[in-house]
């Protein structure tokens, strides 16, 4: 069993600054096993620095990710899901961004939002492209957090969800997973399970039936969350295409230190197959 992070970053105001000025330079050659889909940015200079893998590349990367994905096999992750037994205290804090960063939402559950509190949506952070006009893109929403000092959930209220009944998926499957990303010796491996020993309690008792659905569950999301990166990847390919439009690494930078001393900029945001424009500004 490993462990990993969770499929998010950090929110608007903290984690559009942060992925502006406070993300280490990648260590060791890319190759075709360790393609990011995300931006990776640097310290370089003071500014960032945004994955300039061609589309197509990255199209192939979560093409395969996908395919080694659906041939995992169910029983594996309910067997490790078993061996944790994993069981929840009701600590609320995997419901903060101090300690998981912002929640990346399938396109189902920003539709959901939208229906119960469009206020609780905001662009996800790390943009993917901007082009040369000074527009941004990226794959989907994040739920908002409060402005507190451990930036709540939207919707925490009192250490308790306010829709628990009606949760998003990534809450429904958490702490559980099924990616492969680097550890800190930089091998890339599957993880399983987010923040082991940090909350909860272990080796609790779980019947294997509620194993095998939390494993099948797990293994879902993480399907729709690269099936909505790889509709992602191939609508910008073509919308680009198509508008004469092209990633600017410069306008990127610049564009983004505007964002950090108060301007107000543009984002695309990817959201049920097509583009919803969103502005945004610090603060």
């Amino acid at each position: 069993m490993m462990t990993g992070t969770r499929r998010s970053s950090r929110g608007i105001d903290q984690g559009w600054w942060l992925c502006y000025n406070s993300f280490g330079k990648q260590e060791g050659p890319l190759s075709k096993k360790r393609i990011p889909r995300q931006p990776q940015y640097t310290e370089a200079s003071g500014g960032i620095g945004i994955s300039l893998i061609p589309v197509p590349l990255r199209i192939d990367t979560v093409s395969r990710e996908l395919s080694e994905l659906s041939a995992y096999p169910d029983e594996k992750l309910a067997t490790i899901i078993s061996e944790v037994g994993f069981h929840c205290i009701l600590c609320g804090k995997c419901c903060t961004r101090v300690f998981n960063g912002h929640v990346f939402l399938l396109d189902r559950d920003a539709t959901a939002i939208k229906a119960i509190d469009p206020d609780a949506l905001e662009p996800a952070p790390f943009p993917e492209f901007c082009d040369q006009h000074g527009m941004f893109y990226v794959s989907g929403y994040a739920l908002r957090a409060q402005d507190d000092e451990a930036g709540s959930c939207w919707f925490l209220s009192e250490g308790r969800c306010r829709i628990y009944d009606k949760r998003f998926t990534i809450c429904r499957i958490y702490p559980y997973m099924l990616h492969r990303e680097p550890d800190e010796q930089g091998k890339v491996d599957w993880r399983q399970f987010s923040g082991i020993d940090e909350h909860g309690e272990y080796h609790t008792g779980i019947p294997r039936d509620t194993c095998s659905a939390a494993a099948a569950d797990t293994k879902e999301y993480e399907l729709a969350y690269l099936r909505q990166e790889m509709a992602f990847l191939e609508y910008i390919r073509d919308y680009f295409a198509r508008n004469r439009l092209r990633h600017v690494q410069k306008i990127y930078d610049d564009r983004m230190r505007t964002y950090v001393k108060g301007e107000e900029i543009r984002v695309m945001v990817f959201s049920g197959g097509r583009l919803e424009e969103q502005r945004i500004c610090k603060g």
